[in-house]
């Protein structure tokens, strides 16, 4: 083996580089609102806030890119991504197949022990909904799915679905000022963790599609 790494090139694995940590923290920033839709990012004044040099964090932003959060112009810069109407269905159109391909791969592997972990995160949905905190529903919506997706123990699909719900939090300053209904959203959540119980992918289809159009509803009508 050790003969295999020399020749290979292959060495131990190193920590997590200074570009991943700088593209965890800008993609942090979008998804908080720290860096609003349509900010120009100046390099020089990263690098100085940051603390970094230029090549990484040039690297980190083209992470960012590549993921659709940041957009370049030329001659101007990078820019943070704005999001209109088609750009919010496109979003919830790959989030439900990408969805619809989970639920399908946990009916075939564990549904049962799959509905216990969702039924546990499904736990803070319900106490945020009694407070009547919609800024914790969301966040507990969407670890939901989240854990959803990643119970389907497909790292690509956990890796697309992750760069959509960083573009789907953009989104949920605009989904806590509409009409959600709190206790709609918690019962459509718990009826998901009972169709996965139960390998209904027919009544998950349904319910998929259900919240995808009510989110849409209210994130872009018409």
């Amino acid at each position: 083996m050790n003969d295999l790494v020399g020749q290979s090139g292959l060495g131990p694995v190193s920590r997590e580089s200074t570009a991943s940590i700088i593209a965890r923290q800008l993609r942090n920033a979008i998804t908080q609102g720290i860096l609003t839709p349509g900010t120009q990012l100046g390099e020089t004044e990263l690098a100085n806030r940051l603390k970094v040099s230029r090549g990484p964090l040039r690297e980190a932003m083209q992470r960012l890119v590549q993921e659709g959060l940041l957009r370049s112009e030329h001659n101007r810069g990078l820019f943070v991504i704005e999001l209109d109407a088609d750009d919010v269905r496109d979003i919830y159109l790959a989030r439900s197949a990408i969805e619809r391909a989970a639920v399908a791969t946990i009916c075939e592997r564990d549904p049962a022990g799959t509905a216990r972990r969702l039924e546990k995160a499904h736990r803070p949905m319900v106490t945020a909904a009694r407070r009547g905190d919609l800024k914790a529903l969301s966040d507990a919506d969407l670890a939901f799915h989240q854990l959803l997706v990643e119970e389907s123990g497909s790292p690509r699909l956990r890796r697309m679905h992750d760069t959509l719900l960083v573009e789907t939090r953009m989104c949920i300053a605009a989904l806590e000022q509409t009409c959600q209904v709190p206790e709609a959203t918690v019962s459509e959540h718990g009826a998901m963790v009972e169709a996965i119980r139960d390998r209904d992918l027919e009544r998950l289809d349904k319910l998929i599609t259900a919240h995808t159009n009510d989110a849409l509803s209210r994130l872009a009508p018409g």
